[in-house]
């Protein structure tokens, strides 16, 4: 089984598409990176020779910055949002839509599930009851 960048590769796909599971890497880049290091982009990943997953795992650790470094910049890049105290970090902060998006219906993605606002009675057992018609 082919493992780069810490991820396993799925065994039965084309490498092609199997190194769209490195966070970072997409069709494009997979692409570019597969010409580079010479291989078929119709090889399956468990055809793949140990030579040539060494030759693509130096091209990514080379040229593309790819999962923990990754996820780790754009967490730094929002924590950066939110302390500055920008707009876009004070949605961050309230979890809600980053980029212009309209909230007044729609967003619950972001916002998650309908909270009911209203009126809430409580039961109150001295409230006096209506006097029989008679």
């Amino acid at each position: 089984m082919a493992r780069i960048s810490g991820i396993d590769l799925p065994k039965e796909k084309r490498i092609e598409i199997a190194l769209t599971y490195i966070y970072g890497i997409g069709r494009p880049s997979s692409n570019k990176i597969l010409q580079a290091a010479g291989v078929s982009p119709d090889t399956r990943a468990k055809d793949l020779k140990e030579e040539e997953v060494s030759r693509i795992a130096a091209i990514i650790q080379k040229e593309y910055r790819v999962e923990g470094d990754l996820r780790r910049e754009a967490s730094q890049n929002i924590k950066r949002l939110i302390d500055v105290g920008s707009y876009r970090g004070f949605r961050h902060r309230r979890s809600l839509p980053v980029r212009g998006q309209r909230t007044k219906t729609n967003a619950r993605t972001r916002k998650g599930p309908r909270k009911t606002v209203g009126v809430t009675r409580k039961s109150n057992p001295q409230r006096p009851t209506a006097a029989p018609a008679g």
